[in-house]
């Protein structure tokens, strides 16, 4: 470790992974030069998960003021909704979250310096910064990690560049809730924030250009498909738009299904890694489609440098992020450490949310696998009874001969919530048998993991409430 005392690495980006990296390296004796060209905290805290988050739970607090299961007796009515206000709100918490995370620990930190502006790689061991200030600075470094994030894609479409259309970025910050609005995308952001806007009191049309989450299980897409039916979305199937134009304030789309009208257009169809600048080719850095290429340990085609987040091949959530930015760390300071996907949790916070973990049946199958699944309607999770929501699903995938479980995907009320359990069960190699025999509280979610686990062997149907 001592050989490593001295070591000056660059971090270029102040996001998830980039934070990560330069806390772990500065904690393993590193200095830390790092390098950030806009505002410090990267996507999530500022234009991602944490603003969304906010505008997804006020959007539920005003459907449950309009309608809820216990409408007999509770009285419901239409709430007036003052985007406004909510973005007041969403912005003062996103600003406390940036300084008490973010800046104040970047101010306070004696081994990491903090440069504003844009680095550009010279060689495996200089780059350049274009000063935000004015003026270039060459930094020498001994390694560096890239962790620049991604950006909103802007798909190929005929007109589309020409019109003030809204990103996921740009939506978030809307002050007002649009009357119409067409979601393109069919991926999780594209719905949660469809969801969203829907229930603020904008009337939406989501386009998916196959069908809804087209990575997940069908059923998955299907289940969302019918909750929107039942919230007044409208989701076109098989829609392609082949123009965009924007004339008298109103959007006007060419799809393969006619023409569609709108006040505001946001197109949510995936994101675009922030690698252009970098001069990663010119110094033999491997990209696929922008998107870094790193192996196991984090590293890069040119052993000085390594990368992680959104900018590089793996998925695109933030914890990922930060696993792969601390695990780069270690390995920069002369470390081994493995970024280990194969219990990945994914969540989508629409309602119902969305949760995955492991392999749909068709990966497993794929994977040369012979499985046994099983689907729990949630009409027999006593939660969902006792909640008169029973819309959705747990399906597990196991391994036929062991029993042994090989993925979860669940499409219910509090599912990011229950799915950790099933990624710590993956973790410990457990059998659906033994997730059937363990212990869960009575009148949870999670309980849905051991009822479906039972399955496997038995009725539901026959069991008592609270089986055992």
């Amino acid at each position: 470790m001592s050989d490593h005392k001295n070591l000056h690495i660059a971090v270029i980006g102040s996001g998830g992974a980039a934070m990560a990296a330069a806390l772990k390296a500065a904690e393993r004796g590193a200095r830390i030069t790092l390098i950030e060209r806009g505002t410090i905290g990267g996507t999530c805290v500022n234009i991602g998960c944490v603003p969304s988050k906010i505008l997804i739970r006020a959007a539920h607090f005003a459907h449950l003021r309009r309608e809820s299961p216990f409408d007999e007796g509770v009285s419901a009515q239409t709430p007036v909704v003052d985007r406004a206000k909510l973005l007041q709100q969403q912005q003062a918490r996103v600003e406390e979250l940036r300084d008490a995370k973010y800046e104040r620990i970047l101010r306070d930190h004696p081994a990491i310096t903090v440069m504003n502006g844009e680095a550009r790689l010279v060689d495996a061991n200089n780059l350049v910064v274009k000063r935000n200030e004015g003026g270039d600075k060459t930094v020498h470094f001994d390694r560096a990690f890239i962790g620049t994030g991604a950006r909103p894609a802007e798909p190929p479409l005929a007109g589309l560049a020409d019109t003030p259309y809204l990103t996921s970025t740009s939506a978030l910050a809307l002050d007002s809730v649009p009357e119409r609005l067409i979601v393109i995308g069919a991926g999780f952001v594209a719905l949660e924030l469809a969801q969203a806007f829907s229930r603020l009191g904008s009337e939406v049309t989501v386009l998916a250009r196959s069908r809804l989450l087209s990575q997940e299980d069908p059923a998955v897409g299907e289940a969302m498909e019918a909750a929107f039916h039942r919230e007044g979305i409208e989701v076109l199937k098989q829609t392609q738009a082949s123009r965009v134009d924007y004339t008298d304030d109103e959007f006007v789309l060419n799809t393969n299904t006619g023409t569609l009208r709108a006040d505001q257009l946001l197109v949510a169809t995936g994101r675009t890694p922030n690698t252009e600048t970098l001069n990663l080719g010119g110094i033999g850095v491997e990209t696929a489609r922008g998107a870094i290429l790193v192996d196991e340990y984090l590293q890069t085609t040119v052993p000085s440098l390594y990368a992680a987040g959104d900018c590089t091949d793996q998925p695109a959530f933030v914890y990922v992020a930060a696993a792969g930015g601390s695990r780069a760390a270690v390995n920069m300071t002369g470390g081994e450490a493995t970024l280990d996907l194969s219990a990945m949790p994914g969540v989508m916070f629409t309602d119902p949310q969305v949760a995955t973990v492991g392999l749909t049946e068709a990966e497993a199958l794929k994977q040369g696998f012979s499985v046994n699944t099983r689907v729990l309607d949630l009409e027999h999770v006593p939660r969902a009874l006792v909640n008169f929501d029973t819309h959705g699903f747990i399906k597990m995938v196991a391994e036929r001969d062991s029993g042994r479980l090989l993925g979860v995907q669940a499409v219910a009320g509090e599912a990011g919530e229950l799915i950790q359990t099933a990624v710590m069960a993956l973790r410990a190699r457990m059998t659906v048998q033994e997730i059937g025999d363990e212990l869960f509280p009575y009148l949870t979610m999670v309980e849905g993991l051991k009822l479906c686990a039972q399955t496997f062997t038995k009725d539901v149907k026959q069991l008592s409430c609270c089986a055992g």
